[in-house]
């Protein structure tokens, strides 16, 4: 009997493990399958034309620097909205709102975050963006602030879902310390549970700009598509392009192995590197932080 235990527990181990490297060898091999698809453009394309300021392939403009402003600029201004929206709204439902509300609050906002991109691009064509056209008097509704509404509104569910997960997880005791030594509510959530969960709460930001960095279908429909470098804050009131929607929109229609397919995929490589180097940053900082905690207990 014990070695039949014996030997479900050494397959169950191995099928756990074999998962958790399959894992890793998915990335890899996504990302040399853009390796080798993206860096002929560079052999291809002069890097004064393929970092210039111009996107306009039917002319043999390749300029990705455009697009990789219009990403930037809509990302900053999701994670703007979406960043102080979802870390208050978690500390709502953890630590303030009544346990009726919690069970209410927390399943719609799991809802919001299965809504299809497309639907929320739908509703950003028909209610958002005219209403943004008129209140702000622009020539055109489809800008990057119509973008960064809507990602922060995508990227606000995984900030709330795993922010408010780490706050739940830091111990009762801590907040009973510190309300026995005198400590408001208010207190004790900003000075003892917040920092108590700061990493939970990194990994939940840093997520949700991942979230918003992915996102194509959103904005596609009402950034406006224009591949106009973004130089100022007042580009967030104009037309912008980004990566993921370049590639959406136009590789259903480049010929296989032509100059424009190999930008479109060095322009995935671009946004695979710059996605790789959000999760790094954050789990380096959750690293830290634990590190950090755990030589404060000690």
């Amino acid at each position: 009997m014990e070695s039949n235990l014996n030997w479900k527990e050494y397959v169950i181990t191995r099928a756990i493990r074999a998962a958790g490297y399959s894992t890793i060898l998915f990335v890899v091999l996504i990302f040399y399958f853009l390796l080798v698809e993206g860096l002929p453009t560079l052999a291809e394309v002069p890097l004064s034309n393929l970092f210039s300021i111009r996107w306009y392939p039917i002319e043999q403009y390749f300029g990705i620097l455009p697009l990789i402003s219009g990403s930037i600029i809509v990302t900053l201004g999701s994670a703007i909205v979406a960043v102080p929206l979802g870390i208050g709204t978690a500390v709502f439902i953890s630590e303030i709102s009544p346990r009726w509300a919690r069970e209410i609050l927390k399943p719609l906002v799991e809802l919001l975050g299965g809504l299809p991109s497309v639907v929320l691009g739908f509703l950003g064509i028909l209610i958002l963006a005219p209403y943004l056209r008129v209140l702000l008097n622009l020539p055109t509704g489809l800008t990057a602030l119509t973008g960064s509404l809507l990602l922060g509104g995508i990227a606000l569910p995984t900030v709330v879902t795993i922010a408010e997960d780490a706050l739940d997880a830091v111990p009762r005791a801590y907040r009973e310390g510190a309300w026995a030594l005198g400590a408001t509510r208010w207190q004790t959530i900003w000075r003892v549970t917040l920092p108590a969960a700061r990493s939970g709460v990194l990994t939940a930001v840093m997520l949700g700009i991942g979230r918003a960095i992915g996102e194509t279908m959103t904005v596609m429909m009402v950034t406006g598509n224009a591949p106009v470098m973004a130089l100022s804050l007042s580009a967030i009131f104009s037309p912008v392009r980004t990566m993921t929607s370049t590639i959406a929109a136009e590789m259903g229609e480049v010929s296989n192995g032509s100059v424009h397919y190999h930008t479109l995929f060095f322009i995935g490589m671009v946004l695979f590197i710059i996605s790789l180097i959000v999760n790094v940053t954050a789990s380096a900082v959750v690293f830290r932080s634990q590190k950090r905690a755990e030589k404060v207990l000690s």
